[in-house]
């Protein structure tokens, strides 16, 4: 777990917040007034992945980005599990206890199980969705298949089951406050501009011991054992999620995440959604794109009317 006042040399400037809902401290940021942005990352990284974008959009929005249970500045409960309903508990805990209301959805990665699962059991707290490089299972008809088919090919997904199968992936992820930027890079960015020292530590540093690693191993393992449950939608669900504002921003180099496979099931749960994919940009799209991915994220609250009235935002970019 990560210091609650670290800054990582003024790079993640947010003042830190707990809640206790879900019975562990689960931190997030909360910048900003106005429409509410949840933002939720995914593995192995936490609300620092979101960094440019909490600058860019909290001058016209609430901008809320929790850690989750395991990563970032968030408690590592040895008592817990940590598969995917978890997570979503977890999720729906911190919701309901800031009484989040006219949500956008921002997802990353695994975030979007997540996202999608408060989604299924909320949705009329929900009144749009972001996906950046985040799945969006939401019952359709097709969803394991190509789950499993992108795992076939996807580096990372190989990777756990062979390493699952070879009894290293505990020991392995267990050490990613020392091996996590060769993980990052397995999972895949583009841009290598971005490595530095202090980048490398912002993401290392959640993870100091194999027990603080829990989060980002139980993420993992639980895809080798089957362990993840992803939320079921009710009728009612689906036809809300059917009728809100989406948009999908992709990186077109993403390994783990295919967007031949992704975009489908965006398509499916979202109709009318959006979709946007971005050349030279990898799976962690806020990282190798922020500008275009913050961009994007503007016009988008200005189109679905998700903007303080007479706000105006910031200019300048990042």
């Amino acid at each position: 777990m990560i210091d609650a006042g670290e800054t990582f040399e003024g790079t993640f400037p947010f003042p830190p917040h707990f809640s206790s809902a879900a019975g562990f401290r689960m931190h997030f940021v909360d910048e900003g007034s106005g429409p509410t942005v949840l933002c939720l990352h995914g593995e192995p990284t936490w609300g620092y992945l979101f960094r440019h974008l909490i600058s860019g959009l909290s001058p016209t929005h609430r901008v809320i980005a929790p850690d989750h249970m395991g990563f970032g500045k968030s408690e590592t409960p040895a008592e817990r599990t940590y598969w995917l309903q978890d997570h979503v508990d977890n999720l729906e805990a911190l919701v309901l206890d800031l009484d989040l209301r006219e949500i956008t959805l921002v997802m990353h990665d695994f975030g979007g199980p997540v996202g999608m699962g408060l989604l299924a059991r909320h949705p009329d707290r929900i009144a749009s969705v972001v996906s950046l490089n985040g799945p969006t299972p939401f019952g359709q008809q097709d969803l394991a298949a190509t789950l499993a088919a992108n795992a076939a090919q996807a580096p990372w997904f190989t990777w756990i089951a062979r390493a699952q199968a070879e009894g290293s992936l505990d020991g392995t992820l267990g050490g990613l406050g020392y091996n996590i930027l060769s993980t990052l890079k397995l999972n895949g960015f583009h841009d290598n501009r971005i490595i530095t020292p202090t980048w490398i530590r912002a993401y290392a540093d959640a993870f100091p011991t194999p027990a603080e690693a829990a989060g980002a191993l139980g993420w993992a393992k639980g895809f080798a054992l089957g362990a993840h449950r992803f939320e079921e939608p009710t009728a009612a669900a689906r036809d809300r999620a059917s009728r809100i504002p989406a948009l999908a921003i992709w990186g077109a180099e993403d390994r783990t995440l295919a967007a031949e496979h992704f975009l489908p099931l965006f398509r499916a749960a979202f109709p009318h959604g959006i979709v946007s994919e971005l050349p030279a940009t990898g799976h962690y799209s806020p990282e190798d794109a922020p500008r275009t991915v913050v961009a994007l994220l503007r016009l988008f609250l200005d189109m679905t009317g998700r903007r303080t009235p007479g706000s105006t935002p910031p200019s300048s970019g990042l």
